[in-house]
């Protein structure tokens, strides 16, 4: 049981009991089902370990030219702490809105104080009660919440099925299409020209979450809709720069008649600060060095590619996906703890997923691969995983069985 001092106990009976039953839900998990053990954070990582749980695909974060540029920024600069909404003629935001907007061949765009903020605004602007909105089973939950937000009908397809979409919206009508282009949780690819196919034979909109693609994908990392040349088609997209950008902020493409709209009635733009002088600076310079990194792009799909194929002959069902994100799916959380458990006490940590990030008795360790990976840790990682099978039970995981009846 975790351990409350007794101002906390006190504190927590003194809670409605609509409350109390919840918090007692989540402590029932964690005692019964995780046996006390935080399911999420494990053993602290030694000096060698090898980390797959960061975001930062291409190492950007302690990159020299990227950092001084922030440091010279936040020690001559002076902000204004304020909504962006108030933000007008020329500023820093809107010259990296516009660098950013032309680098991803948009007319225009909006940076937003994270991903999360930038779905759920963009949503909440466009849809409503009533108004259905179409969402892959595994898009990202800040897509959902944004549903929530707007008051707006959520109607689910099964991922990446372009003909359940197709069928759902003969049934509910025109509405709003939401897809990621690179999928978080197992690294799986959105067909977009058949997604884009349905939209527009059914009058519909579409939003592509590009987080996991820009700076990864595309020509200098453009992402998956420019290497299409589809921006003209696709009528926003959204990413967090939480990734290969390496920052903390979001951004919307969109024209500039939407971007009035939006920073008029946007929730979160209008009642969150906007980024400081030095959050911009490291964006502006980052974009830059991101243009400029085709070899990390390279080696970051080639170290993909070879541990997906590698584990893949280890008998571990990765067929799910195809890109820079590697799930290892076993299952119920307790058979996750064991494979959690494996892994970190060889020096490998992953990042586990587990309800509401999936669906229940679907979670799994998440592998994130970054372009510095040597040709070492990637064998060390192979052989962790192949010296572990038996004792994290893999011949018994839900995504084995269903590997085997595929074969």
């Amino acid at each position: 049981m975790i351990a409350d001092s007794n101002a906390a106990v006190q504190h927590r009976t003194a809670l409605p009991d609509f409350v109390g039953r919840r918090i007692d839900a989540w402590l029932e998990r964690y005692d019964k089902l995780w046996g006390g053990n935080h399911l999420l954070h494990g053993r602290m990582p030694g000096a060698n370990a090898i980390h797959l749980s960061s975001n930062d695909y291409l190492c950007l974060s302690g990159e020299r030219e990227i950092v001084e540029a922030q440091a010279s920024s936040l020690m001559s600069n002076k902000d204004l702490l304020m909504s962006a909404t108030f933000l007008h003629g020329d500023n820093p935001q809107y010259r990296l809105e516009q660098k950013m907007a032309a680098f991803l061949k948009s007319e225009d765009g909006v940076v937003c104080q994270s991903g999360w903020a930038a779905n759920v605004g963009l949503i909440q602007t466009l849809a409503g009660p009533g108004i259905p909105v179409y969402l892959d089973m595994l898009a990202h939950a800040s897509l959902w919440e944004g549903v929530n937000t707007a008051r707006a009908t959520p109607i689910p397809f099964r991922h990446n099925d372009a003909e359940h979409l197709e069928k759902q919206m003969r049934t509910h009508g025109p509405g709003i299409v939401v897809v990621d282009s690179v999928y978080s949780t197992n690294g799986s690819m959105c067909p977009l020209l058949d997604m884009l196919d349905v939209t527009e034979n059914a009058g519909s909109i579409i939003i592509v979450d590009e987080s996991h693609s820009i700076g990864t994908h595309g020509p200098k990392g453009a992402g998956v809709v420019v290497s299409l040349d589809i921006q003209d088609r696709v009528h926003f997209r959204t990413a967090s720069l939480a990734k290969a950008f390496a920052g903390r902020a979001g951004f919307i493409t969109c024209s500039t008649h939407f971007k009035s709209y939006f920073m008029s009635e946007s929730r979160p733009a209008i009642f969150s600060s906007c980024l400081l002088n030095h959050e911009l600076e490291w964006f502006n310079t980052a974009l830059d060095a991101i243009q400029s990194m085709d070899q990390r792009r390279i080696r970051l799909m080639e170290t993909s590619h070879h541990l997906r194929a590698g584990l893949s002959a280890l008998g571990y069902n990765v067929s799910d996906g195809s890109e820079q994100i590697i799930a290892l799916e076993a299952g119920p959380e307790p058979q996750t703890m064991i494979l959690r458990n494996a892994m970190q006490a060889m020096g490998i940590f992953g990042a586990v997923f587990c309800a509401p990030a999936t669906p229940k008795n679907r979670s799994l360790m998440r592998l994130t691969i970054n372009s510095g990976l040597t040709d070492v840790e990637m064998e060390r990682i192979l052989f962790v995983c192949k010296e572990i099978r038996n004792q994290v039970g893999l011949k018994d995981w839900p995504s084995t069985r269903r590997l085997l009846r595929k074969l």
